[in-house]
């Protein structure tokens, strides 16, 4: 009750996916599980149970208010890591609650170990260096300094980790970029281990780094888009349908959406369907209204491209997604009546619409379509 949609969580299919991708990276590196974004819209409330029971402790974040989020659903033994944003203020929160973080500039090294000195505790820290995605992380140019001034402060923080980030390795464009970016990483781990800071784990790989460049899997990975069953892009999917022949697509998409038909009624011929004029009923037309529109996440550029699924056909959106409503044509589905189940994603029967499709038809990526859904559309695990 007290929605117009829902989503369901396939636990089967995030178990599948999280074996394949422990797989990959074999049983010595750490399974690092990316739960940004609301989990990708998967609901941060369901997705770390989930890969707490597929044995994954360690959960990575933007912010502290999702570290904080993820606190609260975690299991004692497991832990945060922010990637990004926090706040000055927020610095001595993480320290006295054990929760990992990057650091990739001097002022925030030094507030860190500031606070760590005041609470007498030590900050746990992963120290991002640039190696050409140039948004965060130490350049190299910096590292004397800054290796200088970690010796000096060592009583104060534990180091957790090495790490930096790929710049597109999803797209094979970059290969000559990720290769000098995985050259420069080498270059700064070979610096620390002269100076005898030796972080606990060298990270670098994401979902896609994983997928295609096997040597860039070192002490744990960052799994994002892929542990909810997409491909980072069809190059990755590619590059592994090359390794993995006996399965085109061995990664499950967890995610599916649905509605109910909210009203049926005919529209005559010559009439406009919906606000403005984008959609004239060129014949007589049965009409089913879905209480679903772009303030729940169906966007409104799919106003007259969409489909939806209902009594296992595809039906097409038709007229203008308005903010709480779709209109889709039923003419050619008979005895379609209110309250009949409508699939937004997923699967009806045998037939399916993906998130990838969607995609193709906003131009948006599946990365934005899932963290756009909003986090008040009631989410449920499934078997």
């Amino acid at each position: 009750m007290f929605h117009t949609s829902y989503i369901e969580i396939s636990r089967k299919a995030y178990r599948n996916n999280i074996r394949y991708l422990k797989n990959i990276i074999g049983k010595d590196t750490i399974f690092s599980s990316v739960v940004k974004g609301n989990a990708y819209g998967h609901g941060v409330e369901n997705v770390i149970p989930l890969a707490e029971e597929a044995g994954i402790s360690h959960f990575s974040v933007f912010s502290a208010k999702e570290a904080n989020d993820a606190l609260k659903v975690m299991s004692p033994h497991s832990q945060v890591m922010i990637m990004g944003m926090l706040d000055d203020a927020e610095i001595e929160w993480a320290i006295k609650n054990d929760i990992q973080f990057f650091v990739f500039e001097m002022d925030r090294l030094h507030k860190s170990l500031e606070a760590a000195r005041m609470l007498k505790k030590k900050a746990r820290l992963h120290i991002e260096v640039e190696t050409g995605f140039h948004r965060t992380g130490f350049e190299y140019d910096t590292v004397k300094e800054l290796v200088g001034y970690l010796k000096q402060e060592r009583a104060h923080f534990e180091f957790e980790g090495l790490c930096t980030h790929y710049a597109g390795a999803e797209s094979l464009a970059n290969y000559l970029r990720i290769r000098n970016q995985i050259t420069l990483y080498r270059k700064f781990s070979r610096y620390f281990t002269r100076h005898n800071l030796i972080p606990r784990l060298r990270h670098t790989a994401g979902s896609a780094s994983a997928l295609i460049y096997p040597n860039t899997i070192m002490d744990m990975v960052r799994f994002g888009i892929s542990q909810y069953g997409f491909w980072p892009s069809p190059e990755t999917h590619m590059f592994r349908f090359r390794k993995d022949v006996k399965e085109t697509n061995p990664l499950k998409r967890m995610l599916s959406w649905k509605s109910k038909v909210m009203v049926v009624k005919t529209v005559e011929k010559g009439k406009f369907v919906g606000y403005g004029s984008s959609f004239l009923a060129n014949k007589r037309i049965k009409i089913a209204i879905i209480p679903v529109g772009y303030a729940n996440g169906f966007s409104r550029a799919l106003s007259n491209t969409g489909r939806v699924l209902i009594r296992g056909r595809r039906v097409p959106v038709i007229g203008t997604v308005t903010m709480n409503t779709m209109t889709v044509n039923v003419t050619d589905i008979p005895n379609v009546e209110r309250g009949d189940e409508v699939v937004i994603i997923g699967t009806q029967n045998r037939m399916s619409i993906s998130i990838s499709s969607f995609c193709e038809m906003s131009e948006q990526l599946n990365y934005q379509l899932l963290t756009r859904l909003p986090a008040d559309i009631p989410r449920f695990i499934v078997k």
